[in-house]
């Protein structure tokens, strides 16, 4: 990388949205949501205004600004997937009504930071990404409209300033229990990691994927 920085500073984007649903892979039938925002959803939301082959990024922290609340919902969704051997698909007798636990009124602030990869080029450097960024997060573009969780649940976002001070958070310390943190593709099969979310005044710390805090 002839010697150029390796790491991105850490950046704030605001997000929020009506509605949330980021599911635990637990529950089978019905869509039931954790508590708070995962850092790989998290994540979906950066890679959905940035995203190059050059970066990878990489979650530092989740702030909650709005208290956590629940609706529950019944909804029909289709209860197979259509081949493309099949001629058609006959929607009212595949038709399956589900319930739903979902987050509504979310807030959240989150922290993170791009690496370079190996596939960045001679011409690529954290200075030219950072500012592509920023750029687009303050316009509001993006390459996919970036989503809470299920892609019904739209996300509005926003840049926040080094300068300018972080929103308050919530005032709620608890542990939420085993979080899905990532998906490894290195392997053959992709393999689910995990680790122990805890929210500590509304703020969420979230471990290095090096670290022993997140487990395969």
């Amino acid at each position: 990388m002839n010697g150029l920085k390796l790491k991105s500073k850490t950046m704030r984007l605001m997000v929020w949205g009506d509605n949330a649903c980021f599911t635990r892979p637990e529950m089978k039938v019905e869509r039931v949501s954790y508590d708070v925002i995962t850092p790989s959803a998290a994540r979906g939301v950066l890679e959905a205004i940035l995203w190059k082959p050059a970066i990878r990024w990489v979650v530092e922290q989740i702030d909650v600004l709005k208290p956590i609340r629940w609706e529950s919902v019944r909804r029909n969704e289709v209860g197979v997937r259509m081949s493309p051997r099949s001629n058609g698909l006959f929607i009212e007798d595949q038709r399956q009504q589900r319930a739903g636990l979902f987050l509504r009124e979310v807030e959240y602030v989150i922290h993170a930071h791009f690496e370079m990869t190996d596939k960045a080029g001679p011409e690529d450097d954290t200075i030219k990404f950072q500012e592509m960024f920023i750029r687009r997060a303050h316009q509001g573009q993006c390459f996919q409209r970036p989503y809470l969780g299920c892609r019904e649940f739209a996300a509005n976002f926003t840049y926040l300033p080094h300068n300018s001070p972080l929103p308050e958070t919530i005032e709620e310390t608890r542990d939420l229990g085993f979080m899905l943190y990532d998906i490894d593709f290195s392997g053959e099969t992709p393999m689910p990691m995990w680790f122990r979310g805890n929210l500590d005044n509304g703020r969420m710390l979230v471990p290095d994927i090096e670290s022993e805090e997140v487990h395969r």
